[in-house]
């Protein structure tokens, strides 16, 4: 630092003998001698004071930056008025040229930026010689954030990636050199440039890009190099707390391939029920119950109450709340929602104003073979919830439910569905400023059990990639997608509704595993095969997001749907729900099963004969 301090001084006071060369043609006449020496005394203090409080010699010389010339140019500019004023306050003794200042400063800026300059120059120019064998980067996008990572692949090669051009879809852009990489052409030529150039790896900066975009290119490049690597940088959503940077560089997942435009959050009506209420989040240690409180804590709850019955998963959740969120006001509280009695003493103390209700068993094929566990679980422990939220005026209650619910074939889907009732039944009984409603959705990507990390680890195995059927179909959100949406469907503010989420369209499970095979450096059926193994019990091929007697209606957000529940007879439903409940924690599976046939219309409900799984789990 003593160094660059010292450097930094003496080239910023050498810009004054340079300003008075300057001024007077390259020749200084002996009368202009102490001018130019008081000038100099008085730059060589005032420009010291203002370097050390600048602190401009705590620059990296080596990656300089615009705002780094910035701060060059104000502390100049200050410098320039100060000496200003003490050459005009000299005036009546000591004649200072009045160009003398700004040339001065002209000067200073040249000499302090260029010595900066040729720093970052040599180091990018030897740092480049020292990595020959590096990989040669196309990359899809010369936006920002592409600009961004090619800028930092320039200036630190020794991560081995070296850009060797651009691909984008603005005219403007063709044929340009943008942070010294060319735009070699249009997404649509990538099969072209990459004949051309010698590609080693695809980098796509295209955070807000829709999944299409980038199925599309896979599909064009893997016809021509299927085991060329493929890179991005993280969606929208995922960049919102953090710059792009080399190291925010991931391998392309199959969630990029569903990637759709980012959801516009209404954040003033989420706000509105969250901000400084005590909100409490069941399932807290799940995929969805998790992203729920990250997703909540930027609205400043004024305490979260994170309950879920694994120790384990809760444990995890709080580590990474006590790293992330030093501040936060949390409880984290083991216990299982059947328990009526311990959620008593869990609203007794800690009085949630708000609940998010994401404790459910969720396994189509192991609920078939354990029905009576779905139903206290996804049934009574949700009825447990509602009734201690409708007696403690609970504002806000929001059950997480499922597209299985509409027209169930399975245990699970019809248990989802009687939660949907028991929710609806709440709102009925509840006072005017209390909100029960539930939220319908479909499959989540990377949540615990789902079809990705399975597929993953046949990959790894070497295959078999198991799929039930060649035509089953799902609807799949992000994480963050639905959590986000599941935030803004209970500021809607309508009792006892079932709000819908924007699924996009259903995607063949089969071509899910055919995307994730090949982003895995494989070709589908050469490398890894994919072997369709039947459909299990309660599956069905099309996942439905409403039935025929709801009316769908559209909402205040374009992504959020509502569907008007035909009500239910309430004095029935509470009688075969206790009837249910006896049926269940007795073991009576018939008995149970007539009672879902009863409760629930267009049902379809068989349970599978108790023989050994033989099968490997698939979807």
């Amino acid at each position: 630092m003593g160094v660059k301090f010292a450097l930094d001084l003496l080239l910023w006071v050498a810009a004054a003998p340079l300003a008075y060369l300057t001024r007077f043609d390259g020749v200084i006449a002996p009368n202009w001698y102490v001018s130019l020496a008081v000038f100099t005394a008085v730059g060589l203090v005032v420009k010291g004071v203002t370097l050390w409080r600048s602190r401009l010699y705590q620059q990296s010389w080596r990656a300089v930056t615009l705002r780094d010339v910035e701060s060059i140019v104000k502390a100049v500019v200050i410098v320039a008025l100060v000496t200003s004023t003490v050459a005009f306050l000299l005036r009546p003794v000591l004649i200072i040229p009045r160009s003398i200042p700004i040339l001065d400063a002209l000067y200073a800026l040249l000499l302090l930026a260029s010595v900066r300059a040729v720093a970052r120059y040599r180091h990018e120019s030897t740092s480049a010689k020292a990595a020959p064998n590096s990989r040669r980067v196309l990359i899809v996008g010369a936006g920002e954030a592409g600009t961004l990572i090619a800028r930092e692949m320039l200036r630190h090669p020794e991560v081995g990636m070296r850009p060797v051009g651009f691909l984008d879809d603005d005219p403007a852009k063709q044929n340009q050199r943008i942070a010294t990489v060319p735009v070699l052409g249009t997404l649509s030529e990538v099969t072209e440039v990459m004949g051309e150039a010698r590609i080693d790896e695809v980098l796509i900066a295209l955070p807000s890009a829709e999944g299409r975009v980038i199925r599309d290119l896979l599909n064009k490049t893997t016809r021509l190099e299927p085991s060329i690597t493929y890179r991005t940088i993280p969606a929208l959503h995922e960049l919102l707390s953090g710059e792009v940077s080399i190291d925010r560089i991931r391998k392309v997942e199959v969630e990029d391939l569903l990637r759709r435009a980012p959801v516009a959050l209404d954040t003033s009506g989420i706000a509105a029920y969250i901000t400084g209420q005590t909100v409490m989040v069941t399932g807290a240690g799940g995929s969805i119950g998790s992203e729920l409180v990250r997703q909540i804590i930027p609205f400043q709850p004024g305490e979260l109450i994170l309950l879920g019955r694994g120790e384990n998963s809760i444990y995890q959740l709080e580590r990474e709340l006590v790293r992330s969120y030093p501040d936060l006001r949390y409880h984290c509280v083991i216990a299982n929602v059947r328990d009526a009695v311990r959620l008593e003493q869990v609203f007794k103390r800690y009085r949630p104003d708000v609940v998010f209700h994401a404790a459910a068993h969720k396994h189509v094929p192991l609920m078939e073979s354990n029905p009576e566990e779905a139903i206290l679980n996804n049934v009574i422990g949700t009825k447990n919830l509602v009734d201690l939220a409708v007696s403690h005026h609970v504002s806000h209650f929001v059950n997480i439910s499922t597209d299985k619910a509409v027209n169930p074939t399975s245990v699970m889907g019809a248990s989802k569905r009687l939660g949907e009732y028991v929710v609806w039944h709440a709102a009925e009984r509840a006072r005017a400023e209390q909100v029960f409603v539930s939220v319908r959705f479909g499959n989540v990507l990377g949540s615990r059990g789902s079809v990705i990390p399975l597929f993953k680890e046949q990959i790894r195995r070497g295959g078999p990639v198991t799929v039930t059927h060649p035509d089953m179909q799902r609807y799949f959100m992000t994480i963050p997608e639905a959590t986000q949406l599941v935030l803004q469907a209970a500021s809607q503010g309508r009792n006892g509704d079932i709000y819908i989420l924007d699924m996009g369209e259903p995607v063949r499970i089969v071509d899910l595993a055919a995307d994730l095979i090949r982003l895995s450096g494989f070709e589908p059926g050469a490398d890894i095969p994919i072997v369709f193994s039947g459909i299990r019990p309660g599956e069905k091929l099309f996942e439905e997001l409403t039935t025929e007697a709801e009316r769908n209606a559209v909402t205040e957000h374009d992504k959020i749907f509502v569907a008007r529940v035909p009500r239910v007879d309430r004095e029935g439903l509470e009688h075969h729900l206790a009837r249910l409940h006896h049926a269940a924690s007795s073991g009576d599976r018939d008995a149970l099963m007539r009672q879902l046939q009863a409760l629930i219309e267009g049902a379809n409900l068989t349970l599978p004969p108790p023989t050994p799984q033989t099968q490997t789990p698939s979807s």
